[in-house]
């Protein structure tokens, strides 16, 4: 049976002038290193969250990119798959079966998530992108490459021109276009991220319009051992194993915590860290330096860091936060940066 991106399997009965093409195991086996990416991606972002690394270490740097091309990629055979899994003539009754997987896991993990992190549940995540890409790529089946391609690359401008307030409703955060990004543990918007599902029917038009797809298939018959099998039957069980990986992963670092626990976070250094990037999005480094150096100072001084820490205070509604905050904004627009 086919899962999450799998439409590699040979069309049924359909144009005449399309061949039927062999099932090509360097797919499968491509979409089960993309889960095995996935799955140290995860497990990263399992030991920030737990306390064993910096908590933004997953989010950051090489490892945002890493999370990228691990989308990127999913998504990209996504495309590649629809165009074989449709070869010869759309196939409704399995292209709907498999899209109705995809969306009622999509469901189950916003709902899931929306209990375990409310204020960043998943409503728009991988799997959600993958069900609104297989409908819409469905559109570009047919269509010429060159067409294919030209609006993969308008999906990759889009975002870059196209930003508007009215797309920042909740209901609209879908689309990509939301001048401020909503927070997610995955977020996979359909802007830009059609783009490498776009690409991918555009290759794969390419792909099965050249003998390549008999190649490959005796290739890697002929050249499989036993972690290609692996990999293989991994590509072919991938929604599932996307729905069990995360929460084996989450119990086994809970497990180990319970016997070795994480070091205490320095609260200094953490609240130094949330004000650095809170400011840093409005203000300037030196600014924000002197700035939050000046509030640190304050709540020490007066006996409120620890009760700020705890979640004791409300920082929305304290007055005594509020005057704290105003005189360092003007001791800071006024004092050099501390480091300079």
């Amino acid at each position: 049976m086919t899962t999450v991106i799998d439409g590699n399997a040979a069309a049924g009965d359909g144009g005449a002038e399309a061949r039927r093409l062999p099932r090509i195991p360097l797919i499968d086996q491509a979409r089960g290193v993309a889960l095995i990416a996935m799955a140290i991606y995860h497990f990263t972002w399992d030991l920030g969250f737990f306390g064993y690394i910096e908590p933004e270490t997953a989010a950051t740097g090489g490892w945002r990119i890493f999370a990228r091309v691990i989308a990127g990629s999913f998504l990209f055979l996504v495309g590649f798959s629809l165009v074989l899994g449709h070869q010869q003539g759309f196939r409704p009754r399995p292209f709907f079966i498999r899209l109705g997987k995809i969306a009622l896991a999509a469901a189950a993990i916003t709902v899931a998530t929306w209990f375990a992190f409310p204020q960043t549940f998943i409503f728009f995540g991988i799997l959600h992108a993958i069900a609104a890409a297989s409908l819409i790529g469905l559109l570009f089946v047919r269509l010429p490459v060159v067409v294919t391609l030209l609006a993969a690359t308008a999906a990759v401008a889009a975002p870059l021109y196209l930003r508007a307030p009215f797309f920042d409703h909740p209901a609209l955060w879908w689309v990509g276009l939301s001048v401020d990004v909503p927070r997610s543990n995955d977020y996979v918007p359909l802007l830009p991220w059609i783009a490498p599902v776009l690409l991918g029917i555009a290759l794969a038009r390419l792909f099965v319009a050249s003998p390549l797809p008999e190649r490959l298939a005796g290739y890697g018959n002929a050249t499989k051992g036993r972690w290609k099998t692996l990999l293989e039957k991994a590509g072919r069980h991938s929604l599932a194993i996307y729905l069990i990986h995360q929460p084996v992963l989450i119990a086994l670092v809970y497990g180990f915590s319970l016997v070795v626990p994480a070091p205490a976070p320095d609260p200094v250094a953490g609240y130094t860290k949330s004000c650095m990037r809170a400011c840093e999005g409005e203000r300037d480094t030196g600014f924000c330096r002197s700035f939050c150096g000046c509030t640190l100072d304050g709540l020490m001084e007066q006996d409120l860091f620890a009760d700020l820490n705890s979640g004791a205070i409300d920082i929305t509604t304290d007055e005594r936060i509020a005057t704290l905050s105003s005189q360092c904004t003007a001791d800071a627009e006024t004092r050099p940066d501390p480091k300079e």
